[in-house]
């Protein structure tokens, strides 16, 4: 049966909300399939505003991955601003994707991705605008399958009670998969209802779902054990890992906005992965092992990227997409390839022992020079042997200042307040190195029109890290520390005008440190912020600290446990944690060892170049790294003309 759009009843409304455009669609390289000519149906959502979502690779991947197969159709749903929901409520207009305007309600699967807890509410506004009840206990067979994704869903207990599936790791061979039972069980007729279809899914191993497993608590509070409830599913779910990515050349016609977005580019994942061993970074754990695509395989996806789109900048995406084993050729290739359509090239902020000022040239050939980016992440020498971040105050100054000396004025570095083992003096050492950067830069260049901008994150111990059982510093103290950092700066007559500090205070971190290792018992505090008007807790002008903390009160009443359980307690090796059964691949006896390394202060090196050692990835996971150099050049070499 045809659904129809809801555009006709959406536009009445537009001339009513801000940015209008965002709601609209129609956007370059965007898909609308025939709803008929299709059997199973993707409702995609990042739930976030527009402007955060279209640019998402991950959603943009998986929208191209399902569009192209044959029966399948895939459209995009966001956020809708608060003016918009009001008027939706209103006039009874349903979630809509952004392609067709179709109903969300109406899909198979509404699959959603977290790459950050701080958007559980959002996705409970669009369930309810969507008519979709908010726990999946209510739901029929003719209600979309909720499904999350992305690094948040590594730990989904906390949503438990409000998805109906789970899948860990990369999506596009598993939305594939998810897809073929999903069309198997509608081609059979929907036997056995919503129930059978969940079975199916979960006794593939690759997709959890929550109602399948039963949660019991002991007495103190703590997690007893996680029972599957029903035959032939599994104890542990694993991890999806996609192998070859030159296999996998997406986004193939990259979407274009019709509104201002977060960036402005045409962005290329140049590999996949990270062993740096960063013990605070969870991405870099849970993403392991590190594949490279070839640098071939990026020219050919740069190249029909730019001819898709028309963008003017290339993003080289990854956590650390300096440590590319060919990053030198594949920058100077490009810049070459594309000097005279003075396409300008990107990377995130890059780690000090990976940059150099050649690769910086080649960045910054065809482009702009813009501010360049560091990341020492501690202030102290001995905190960052604590999280594993191998950067020397020495190698830091010495990279800053062959910067300063080459042309450039700006230089921006991210640290992290709240790590464990730290101290105020840690903190305090982060305002020395940024006076020993400008300090360094008025050397080399003989002038004090130098610029340093320290930014500061409080810390959140992440699931699958070595920090999971660290405890989270509190708001208070996280605010007093930072106070005395501000202090310290300002207060430097010689250098503090030539530093921007900016910094987060620590009341959000506590929130996401709630639901980054919250069970399920905080799924009544996420609901009670919902049902109180918490939206879009990634926005400062919308986050309600005292919202959360007033909800929590209710909503974890007469369980023995609080929000400081959750944050600010450490916990010990024999607890069972929400998310051991969610294998990452990541042995548990590594990361408890990796633990008590940081707490001692040992350093440990990169398993790309020396010996492995044991997290237990590859074997579990049947993977290995993947990095080249494979020997060949992106081609041609000469200037090619559009």
């Amino acid at each position: 049966m045809t659904v129809e759009s809801v555009f006709p009843r959406l536009e009445a409304l537009l001339p009513h909300v801000q940015k209008p455009i965002q709601y609209v669609g129609g956007e370059l390289n965007s898909t609308v399939k025939d709803w008929d000519a299709c059997d199973v149906r993707w409702a995609l959502m990042y739930p976030d505003a527009y402007e955060v979502g279209l640019p998402n690779q991950g959603t943009m991947i998986l929208y191209e991955v399902l569009n192209e197969r044959e029966g399948v159709l895939a459209e995009r749903t966001y956020s809708v601003w608060p003016d918009l929901e009001a008027l939706m409520r209103e006039h009874g207009v349903p979630q809509f994707t952004v392609d067709a305007h179709r109903p969300v309600g109406a899909f198979d699967v509404f699959g959603l991705s977290f790459s950050t807890e701080l958007g559980y509410t959002n996705m409970l506004t669009a369930l309810e605008l969507a008519g979709i009840p908010l726990e999946a206990k209510d739901r029929t067979v003719d209600h979309p399958i909720v499904l999350a994704g992305g690094h948040a869903a590594f730990n989904p207990e906390p949503i438990a009670d409000f998805i109906d599936a789970a899948v860990i790791g990369d999506g596009e061979q598993a939305v594939l998969d998810i897809t073929e039972i999903v069309r198997a069980w509608k081609a059979e007729g929907r036997p056995g209802g919503r129930d059978e279809v969940l079975l199916r899914l979960a006794r593939t191993g690759g997709v959890y779902i929550p109602r399948f497993y039963d949660v019991e608590y002991l007495a103190d509070g703590r997690i007893g054990r996680v029972v599957p409830n029903r035959a032939g599913v599994p104890w542990r779910v694993s991890k999806h890992t996609v192998m070859d990515l030159d296999d996998w050349p997406y986004p193939k016609q990259p979407l274009v906005p019709l509104a201002e977005t977060v960036h402005e580019r045409m962005s290329v994942e140049i590999f996949r992965g990270c062993t740096r061993g960063c013990r605070f970074c969870q991405a870099g754990m849970i993403t392991r092992p590190v594949r490279e695509r070839s640098i071939t395989g990026i020219g050919e996806m740069v190249d029909r990227g730019l001819k898709a789109t028309g963008f003017e900048e290339v993003g080289l995406l990854s956590l650390s997409s300096a440590d590319h084993s060919e990053i030198a050729d594949i920058t100077k290739g490009l810049a070459d390839r594309y000097a005279e359509d003075k396409v300008g090239l990107s990377l995130p902020s890059t780690r000090v022992d990976a940059f150099n000022i050649d690769l910086a040239n080649e960045l910054s050939r065809n482009g702009r020079r813009s501010g360049l980016t560091f990341a020492p992440e501690g202030g102290s020498e001995r905190i960052r042997k604590v999280i594993n971040k191998m950067v020397s105050e020495e190698d830091l100054i010495n990279t800053v200042g062959a910067a300063y000396g080459n042309g450039w004025r700006q230089v921006k570095l991210y640290f992290m307040c709240g790590l464990p083992t730290e101290t105020d003096e840690d903190v305090l050492q982060i305002g020395v190195m940024a006076k020993n950067v400008i300090a360094k830069g008025r050397e080399v260049t003989g002038s004090n029109d130098i610029r340093c901008t320290v930014s500061i994150g409080g810390f959140v111990p992440k699931p699958h890290t070595p920090f999971q059982w660290a405890p989270q510093l509190s708001a208070e103290a996280t605010d007093e520390r930072l106070a005395k950092l501000r202090d310290s700066i300002r207060g430097d007559r010689k250098f503090g005008k030539n530093i921007g500090f900016r910094y987060h205070d620590g009341k959000p971190g506590i929130v996401e440190g709630l639901l980054s290792r919250g069970d399920r018992r905080i799924g009544a505090v996420i609901r009670a912020v919902y049902e109180d008007g918490g939206r879009f807790d990634g926005w400062r002008e919308y986050f309600s600290y005292d919202r959360w903390m007033a909800c929590a009160d209710k909503g974890l009443a007469g369980t023995g446990v609080d929000v400081d359980w959750y944050t600010t307690r450490e916990r010990s090796y024999e607890e069972v944690l929400p998310w051991d059964h969610l294998d990452s691949g990541l042995d548990k006896d590594w990361l408890w060892e990796d633990w008590q390394d940081a707490l001692e202060e040992v350093e440990v090196e990169d398993c790309r170049w020396t010996p492995c050692f044991d997290c237990g990835v590859c074997p579990q996971l049947d993977t290995h790294i993947q990095v080249g150099p494979t020997g060949k050049k992106l081609l041609p070499l000469t200037v090619v003309k559009s």
